[in-house]
């Protein structure tokens, strides 16, 4: 038995489209995985769909909204239609907001509430939603993996995104507290877990990290690296491998947990 085998698997990714889940449908779609593609946007499905292909037809796609109570029920009845089943279902949607983020001349008195309660409905109800109806479909199979998405932010003050880190260390708490409800009332076939990226540039924290005239890391990006004991960012395909262990039954006693995937940097002291 090949403990990592994730052939045939139905794999859900909200958030599909974005650059993190892009990568993880990109890297499991190429281990035998199916994959159902989901984004709130159409002509951001209809992309990542088209490019997924070129790997091979095992991928389709709907538009969904994380945050839709109906409309995420009218997508299950659609993949259960089509697929028969859900086996895991990866939380990827998520993001961050200018409000909620306090700049360098600001103070968290200068917030902006609205930005704020938006951040975390993205994040932590985005995760919710498709948890409690993704995962009553689980639960009729007795079998299923669910996988939120956590951050550095979650563990320890990382300044200036308030909002961000509030929201994240919501789903700690949510993922802890989903496996154990699910573990017990349902059995040890459907496990809850999360990964908790480190560092990784993107297009929403690249102002952030990068001087953008003269491409060199800003203080905040040198402070960053200064606390990663790799001196370094990561890559979104050095989530992969962990992603993978948590899909596949060589994890199949793993429930509960939070893994840090930060080159170091939930272990470093500073000193």
């Amino acid at each position: 038995m090949n403990l990592f085998s994730i052939e045939n698997k139905v794999i859900l990714i909200t958030g599909g489209g974005g650059i993190l889940g892009g990568e993880m449908a990109s890297y499991l779609l190429n281990n035998g995985a199916t994959i159902v593609l989901l984004d709130y946007k159409e002509d951001i499905v209809n992309s990542a769909i088209k490019q997924l292909k070129k790997i091979n037809n095992n991928v389709t796609g709907f538009v969904c909204n994380a945050l839709d109570e109906k409309n995420l029920k009218e997508v299950s009845d659609k993949i259960i239609a089509k697929f028969g089943k859900i086996d895991i279902l990866i939380n990827a949607a998520g993001g961050n907001m200018p409000g909620a983020t306090i700049s360098v001349d600001q103070t968290i008195f200068d917030v902006n509430i609205d930005h704020f309660k938006k951040v975390v409905d993205l994040n932590l109800f985005g995760s919710i939603l498709p948890s409690l109806i993704f995962g009553k479909e689980m639960v009729k199979n007795n079998k299923g993996v669910i996988i939120n998405i956590s951050s550095m932010t979650a563990q320890s003050a990382i300044t200036r995104v308030v909002g961000y880190s509030a929201s994240k260390a919501a789903i700690d708490n949510f993922t802890k507290w989903l496996s154990v409800e699910l573990a017990t009332k349902f059995g040890e076939g459907i496990r809850v877990n999360a990964i908790a990226p480190g560092f990784f540039i993107g297009n929403q924290n690249r102002t952030l990290l990068v001087d953008q005239e003269t491409g060199k890391f800003t203080e905040r990006g040198e402070t960053i690296i200064k606390n990663t004991p790799m001196k370094r960012f990561g890559e979104t395909n050095e989530l992969n491998g962990t992603i993978h262990y948590l899909c596949a039954e060589a994890s199949k006693f793993v429930t509960g947990i939070v893994v840090p995937i930060d080159g170091g940097f939930s272990a470093f002291s500073g000193v």
